[in-house]
């Protein structure tokens, strides 16, 4: 197989690329100290992001509003829920969805 400059120099400047806007950020406000409240603030920002990714997955299908009638993703977020705030876990919370899924889609023939 050959290699072509042009694939490489697209690979090398795609790393810059993405690794500019990680590694910068860190670079700079490591050596900043962040006042109370904005370190409050940025405490919130990964739940408003995980929150954003499930909420449209359970709430659209197709760009359209879904039914939560037959929809083993939601019963599953419900059993995921209970158990996040059941046992402040990570780890047990993802277990639990997946779970539920795979049983919900077993059991009832939901897909």
């Amino acid at each position: 197989m050959e290699v072509r400059w042009t694939v490489l120099l697209v690979i090398i400047g795609a790393s810059i690329v993405t690794l500019i806007p990680r590694v910068l950020p860190l670079m700079v406000f490591s050596r900043m100290k962040l006042p109370e409240w904005a370190m409050r603030w940025l405490s919130y920002v990964p739940i408003a992001v995980m929150a954003a990714l499930v909420g449209q997955e359970l709430l659209l299908e197709d760009g359209k509003p879904t039914s939560f009638y037959r929809s083993a993703e939601f019963y599953a977020a419900i059993s995921a829920i209970v158990t996040a705030i059941w046992t402040r876990s990570l780890l047990a919370t993802v277990i639990a969805g997946v779970l539920s899924v795979i049983a919900l889609r077993f059991l009832s023939g939901w897909i």
